[in-house]
């Protein structure tokens, strides 16, 4: 699996990378956390540009900087992802969770003017995107958002569209690109594992003079709060005492 996003559109599918990979064909993740390791790879910092979803872009179409952070909050039995836009062209802010009766992911993306706007949907791990629709209340119409990572997980990219009430064909609306920040695809990363989620290692912390690598913000945030835990989690795990 390798990275994602989400920004304020429909996204579809824009190189093939894994976004993310969820549990086995067929094997559906048995806790909120299992299921949101699937989208390990959107953890982090991406910056890169947006514009108008179209085949053929003219020059006069705008093109705007869109910059964004996954990172996981952890609260009780509760984890989910939190992404928060920099310099987001429609959202402020967003909560990833995963709805485990509905076996759907669930994003409430809060918007430049503090609307709540929530998308649900499957992560398809046969074309390897998520895709989160929703319905407009005053329009009726349905939005759609898309999100994949490419090259390895070093670029994440989204698009936003919409069928209006009644039709079946989606029109495209805005494509956002971006690129993962400081990335660095040398194969001894692989070794550099999350303490907490289990996902690829970004900076390390300490606990009785023993050093653990974490993600994100989020999870050296709930290290601190419990790192026993965590340590005899993933000493377990891997077999270590």
């Amino acid at each position: 699996m390798k990275r994602l996003l989400a920004c304020g559109v429909l996204f579809g599918l824009a190189t093939a990378s894994a976004p993310a990979r969820a549990a086995d064909k067929g094997d559906d993740p048995k806790t909120t956390k299992e299921a949101l390791q699937a989208l390990q790879d959107f953890i982090g910092e991406w910056k890169g540009t947006g514009s108008l979803d179209k085949a053929k872009p003219s020059p006069k179409d705008p093109i705007w900087k869109e910059s964004l952070e996954w990172n996981w909050k952890f609260k009780g039995d509760d984890p989910s992802l939190v992404i928060t836009f920099k310099d987001g062209k429609n959202y402020k802010s967003g909560e990833m969770r995963y709805l485990l009766d509905k076996k759907a992911y669930q994003l409430a993306l809060t918007t430049k003017d503090d609307k709540k706007q929530v998308f649900e949907g499957p992560l398809d791990t046969e074309k390897s995107q998520l895709t989160l629709e929703r319905v407009d209340p005053d329009t009726k119409e349905t939005q759609q958002v898309v999100m994949n990572t490419a090259v390895e997980g070093a670029r994440f990219i989204f698009r936003l569209a919409h069928k209006e009430e009644g039709k079946s064909q989606y029109k495209k609306d805005f494509l956002v690109q971006t690129t993962r920040v400081g990335v660095s695809l040398g194969a001894e990363e692989a070794k550099n594992i999350c303490v907490v989620s289990g996902g690829l290692g970004k900076f390390q912390v300490s606990y009785m003079g023993e050093m653990f690598w974490v993600c994100c913000s989020g999870c050296a945030d709930a290290f601190k709060e419990n790192p026993t835990k965590y340590i005899a989690e993933f000493k377990a795990k891997k077999g270590m005492k």
